[in-house]
């Protein structure tokens, strides 16, 4: 049977599940979840299996907050042999396709990350044979669709496809990013990524760039603000809490000790607005709505905190609070929310108007 398999945090199938259904609801296609508890991995099996590839072309990946990665299988599950490995998926496969690039994954788990060894073994013999048989195109070639190998384990494998347009660039959308020395928290991974994810990189030179002026709420000890100030931003940072020396010795980092619900800045030359408190998700919700609407920032990033139950349905509460203050307002704008890889229990949010708000919104 055809379905839509999603990668995304284990302890996160439900979520995951809950909103694929949602939107495949929404364009009237149909099917029911298989989810297994903290692998990482969710089956959403289609009534009808032709439905899978137009679903991916009417849902962009980047509209899912829990799923890193999609694909629409091509086979079940197929049983390997001890031997002959590379023959026997060939053979599965058959030459009726041809795909662009091959991913060899796994779930996302201890066990996946013992199974990485052996699908990198498997990689190099797999893709000369795969490109022989005319299933791959040849190197350079990229922009046909991508095979998906999800290995369950040494001898297990299930195949599917993903559009090149509408897929993670990295395996199992997952961004492997080092760890500076220089960082005081590894919470600065999270901004890194966000940026990553959420800013084109053509648009790096005009979007993030040194010389911008940006706020930092809830900065201490400076993980964030360390990506700002990395990139040659001038940055105030706003915490009751200490900020690292090395980041005070920048010359770029003004530390403002004080509540960051609090803090209004005095001129409205900031660029980046970016925040990871620990506070109900609503109430930064609202602040980061009213910081784009008052002119106060250009773009926000920002992480909601998820609850222990009803996470899907928060996320969409919280999002709709920030979507309803924009259309209140008939002002134009992005929003874009993931769970990244380096998240825990949040999500991360990226805001911007593209359209200014009426000069008088909070007049008075």
């Amino acid at each position: 049977m055809t379905a839509i398999v999603l990668y995304c945090r284990p302890g996160f199938e439900k979520e995951c599940g809950a909103e694929i259904q949602d939107k495949a609801s929404w364009n009237e296609v149909y099917g029911y979840l298989q989810l297994i508890k903290n692998q990482g991995v969710v089956y959403f099996h289609l009534n009808k299996p032709e439905e899978g590839e137009i679903l991916m072309e009417k849902i962009p990946l980047r509209r899912l907050i829990f799923a890193r990665q999609w694909f629409v299988t091509v086979t079940e599950k197929i049983d390997l042999p001890d031997y002959n490995r590379v023959e026997a998926i060939c053979e599965a496969l058959g030459s009726h396709w041809q795909y662009a690039d091959l991913r060899m994954e796994t779930p996302d788990t201890n066990d996946g990350k013992e199974l990485s060894k052996f699908c990198r073994k498997l990689a190099v013999p797999l893709r000369q044979a795969l490109r022989k048989e005319k299933v791959l195109t040849e190197k350079g070639n990229k922009d046909g669709a991508v095979l998906h190998a999800l290995f369950l384990s040494g001898k297990e494998v299930i195949f599917g496809f993903s559009l090149a347009q509408n897929t993670s660039p990295h395996v199992m959308g997952i961004p492997r990013l080092k760890f500076p020395n220089a960082a005081p928290s590894r919470s600065t991974l999270k901004l890194d990524e966000a940026f990553l994810y959420f800013i084109p990189r053509d648009e790096w030179d005009t979007r993030l760039t040194s010389g911008m002026n940006a706020v930092d709420l809830g900065a201490a000890p400076g993980g964030w603000t360390y990506q700002l100030v990395r990139r040659g931003m001038m940055v105030t940072s706003i915490d009751n809490g200490p900020m690292a020396e090395s980041l005070m010795e920048s010359g770029q980092v003004k530390h403002r000790t004080m509540d960051g619900f609090k803090y209004v800045p005095q001129k409205q030359n900031v660029y980046w607005l970016v925040c990871d408190m620990i506070e109900k998700p609503q109430r930064v919700a609202k602040l980061m709505s009213d910081w784009l609407l008052k002119g106060q920032c250009k773009e926000a990033i920002f992480n909601l905190k998820l609850p222990m139950k009803g996470r899907y349905q928060q996320v969409n509460d919280d999002l709709q609070a920030i979507k309803d203050a924009f259309s209140h307002h008939k002002v134009k704008y992005e929003l874009y929310a993931k769970h990244l890889y380096y998240d825990r229990e949040e999500i991360t949010v990226h805001a911007r108007l593209l359209s200014p708000a009426p000069l008088d919104i909070y007049a008075g």
